[in-house]
C-alpha cells in the first residue's frame, strides 16, 4: 500500500485500560506475536453498537482474565487518542482496512489478587505479564504507541 492509500484509511475504534494495583503499579503484558521485549496495557476493538466502556471491561477480561467485579473505573480520557501504525504493518493487521486506531482509555483500580489474573485465555494475546512502575511504562512499549501512552499518562496524571 502506498502512503497516500494508507492516509485515506479510517481509524479502528478501540478501548484501552490502564489497570493499577494497590501499590500504584500498572498491569502490562508481553504480546505473543512480538519477538522483541515490548510491553503494553490491555486494549481491543470496540464492536458495532458497543459502548467504549463496555468494550474496555470486556477486553480486560478477554486478555487478562480479570473480571469487571475486580476493578473500579477511576477516570477516562476526555476524547479519543489516535495512533498510526507503521506503514509496513497496515496490510498485515485488520486485513488492511485501518491506518491505525483511535482509542478511548480507562483508568481502573484492581481490587483482586494476582491469582485473579489469567492470561491463558481463549484467544491468548500475552505470553507474560507483570506489574510495572508508571515511570517505566514509556521506555517499555513499542515506539509507535509511545505518543498514545504519553497522552494517556498526561490525562490521568492527577489520578495516578
Amino acid at each position: 500500500m502506498t502512503p497516500d492509500e494508507i492516509a485515506k484509511l479510517p481509524y479502528r475504534p478501540c478501548a484501552g485500560v490502564m489497570v493499577l494495583n494497590a501499590e500504584g503499579a500498572v498491569f502490562v503484558g508481553q504480546r505473543k506475536d512480538r519477538f522483541t521485549e515490548a510491553w503494553q496495557m490491555p486494549q481491543g476493538g470496540v464492536e458495532k453498537g458497543e459502548a467504549p466502556r463496555d468494550a474496555a471491561l470486556r477486553e480486560l477480561e478477554e486478555e487478562t482474565g480479570i473480571s469487571r467485579d475486580k476493578v473500579s473505573v477511576l477516570a477516562e480520557t476526555a476524547g479519543w487518542v489516535p495512533y498510526d501504525l507503521p506503514h509496513d504493518l497496515v496490510p498485515q493487521l485488520w486485513k488492511g482496512k485501518f491506518r491505525g486506531q483511535e482509542q478511548k482509555w480507562y483508568l481502573l483500580r484492581f481490587h483482586g489478587e494476582d491469582t485473579d489474573v489469567n492470561i491463558e485465555t481463549e484467544h491468548q494475546e500475552f505470553s507474560a505479564w507483570k506489574w510495572m512502575a508508571v515511570d517505566d511504562l514509556l521506555d517499555s512499549i513499542v515506539p509507535f504507541k509511545r505518543p498514545v501512552y504519553e497522552a494517556v499518562l498526561a490525562e490521568f496524571k492527577d489520578a495516578l
